[in-house]
């Protein structure tokens, strides 16, 4: 395999009308692009917050355009309308909720409102499903404790291999 696709999908219902524009979804493009050495191309959408239309466009990024791995920023909130880790769970095949965890458990160093915040992971069929928070600033403080351990988790479901940078991320393989 040449290059590996990785999706992106913000859900926010303004960014999707042009209210304003999505800076979620573009911060989680430059910080792949420092930690990943390996060929990409990203898979990059923006979309309201409808619980069928994220889990519509969760499926056609794994199951059409073939993403290995996928972002969704946004939506994981206590808010009514903010479902994407409904969606989430509702097309994965396996739920990973240590991602999740960890990440909460570092957005706490920050702010004592982290415990609202509902991201979760997942698998479906050889890709996996990472939810992020919707601020530029949480997600790279999020990425940073999780990517550790996403291109082993590649691997282990799908043989899918990332490179990466390692003088801006280390990432943990089994020897």
């Amino acid at each position: 395999m040449n290059s590996i696709k990785i999706g992106i999908l913000t859900v926010s219902d303004r960014a999707s009308k042009g209210i304003y524009e999505d800076i979620s979804g573009k911060e989680i493009i430059t910080v792949l692009k420092e930690y990943i050495s390996s060929e990409w191309e990203s898979v990059y959408e923006v979309i309201p917050d409808e619980q069928n239309i994220i889990e519509q466009r969760l499926i056609n990024l794994t199951d059409k355009e073939e993403c290995c791995l996928i972002f969704t920023t946004g939506g994981t909130g206590p808010a009514p309308r903010d479902v994407t880790p409904e969606a989430t769970e509702k097309v994965c095949h396996k739920m990973l909720p240590g991602f999740g965890e960890l990440m909460r458990k570092e957005s706490l160093n920050y702010v004592p409102t982290a415990i609202l915040s509902r991201q979760t992971a997942g698998i479906r069929d050889r890709a996996l499903i990472v939810n992020l928070p919707g601020k530029p600033k949480s997600i790279r403080e999020c990425m940073q404790v999780v990517f550790p351990a996403i291109p082993y988790c590649l691997e282990l479901i799908g043989e899918h291999i990332i490179h990466t940078n390692e003088k801006n991320i280390k990432v943990f393989r089994p020897k």
